[in-house]
This record gives structure tokens, sequence and C-alpha cells, in this order.
């Protein structure tokens, strides 16, 4: 069973025991985590497909770590202007364990 949910702007295709890194979520190391915006569920040979949300449906995890990702280094320049400049991001996250999909 599987399932595509909205967090952050973005859509991810989780499933039970799966440990997804979202956009950075206020919540506290061993919080739980509801989905509400759910906008597929699917077990294998039936899939149920929201307009755009599926009603009573919810997504359930548990937080398992807050951090940084990688460094990304940003690099401009402009040839024969003597113009250089370097810098570096690194977005945070929130990765969550994937408990349970229910469909009520």
């Amino acid at each position: 069973m599987h399932a595509v949910i909205k967090s952050g702007g973005k859509q991810y295709k989780v499933s039970p025991g799966d440990v997804v890194r979202l956009e950075r979520l206020e919540k506290e190391l061993g919080a739980v985590v509801e989905f509400d915006q759910v906008l597929l569920i699917s077990d294998g040979s039936k899939a149920t497909v929201g307009n755009p949300l599926i009603a009573n449906a919810q997504v359930l995890g548990t937080v398992v770590e807050e951090a940084k990702a990688k460094k990304v280094i940003i690099f401009k320049f402009k040839r024969k202007k003597q113009y250089k400049v370097t810098r570096g991001h690194r977005q945070p996250y929130t990765a969550v364990q994937i408990n349970d999909i229910k469909l009520s």
C-alpha cells in the first residue's frame, strides 16, 4: 500500500515503514505528524484518487530527525569583469518515518 501526500508545496509517494525527508516542520523529535492532504491511496489492485484531496484520509508518521542537507555551492562569475561570488546553502529538513495510512 502506498499514498501520495502533499507537504511543503511538494508531493511525496510514501509507504508504511518509509523514512521521508520533508521541508522543515515545526515538530519535536518523536512527535506524531498527521498528513491530511492525501492525493492518492493505492493498495496494489485498487487506487483511490482525490479531487483534489481524498476526504477522511490520513497518513501518520513520527519525526525521527531534524538536520540540514549537504551544502550546495553557488558560484557566479562574469568573464573579463573581475566578478566572482561563492556562496553556500544548506536546506533544513525533517525526516519522518511513515507509520500508517488510513482511509475511513
